[in-house]
């Protein structure tokens, strides 16, 4: 077992073929430390080198409202009345500290996601999907 630092791209590419070769290793052996070990080198380089952005709010609601079975009018109560749901979902208006309190108490999402400024803001009658963009451009080449 000669275990040695992740420095670059050859050294990655080939501790994941390592991980490869030890993946069905069995529990408590030499081989199987071996790659508890080679694991946890190539996260470290990957969170170094390969960070992940945390999904948007609105994002990370919905994805939590899809793993229940639920929709947006099951936010009714936690984000405020109806009209303030769709706001908030729609982008049109952001997160306030209090529902994002009751979001993450209640779907448990993490506060570090919840409280991220909105990736993008949109001002009032701009289009926000794409079919909008493209309805806007033929629009405008009439």
């Amino acid at each position: 077992m000669e275990i040695k630092p992740i420095r670059n791209e050859a050294d990655y590419e080939r501790a994941l073929r390592r991980i490869e070769e030890l993946w069905d290793s069995a529990e408590g052996s030499a081989e199987n430390d071996e790659l508890d070990v080679v694991t946890t080198l190539v996260e470290a380089y990957e969170r170094e080198h390969y960070p992940v952005d945390l999904p948007s709010p609105i994002d990370a609601i919905k994805f939590r409202l899809e793993q229940r079975g639920q929709d947006k009018r099951s936010l009714i109560g936690i984000i405020g009345h109806r009209t303030r749901v769709y706001e908030v979902m729609g982008g049109r208006r952001p997160l306030s500290l209090q529902m994002i309190r009751r979001l993450h108490e209640t779907l448990n999402i993490p506060a570090e996601v919840l409280i991220q400024p909105p990736k993008r803001r949109y001002k009032s009658g701009e289009y926000r999907s794409m079919e909008g963009v493209r309805r806007s451009a033929i629009r405008r080449s009439a």
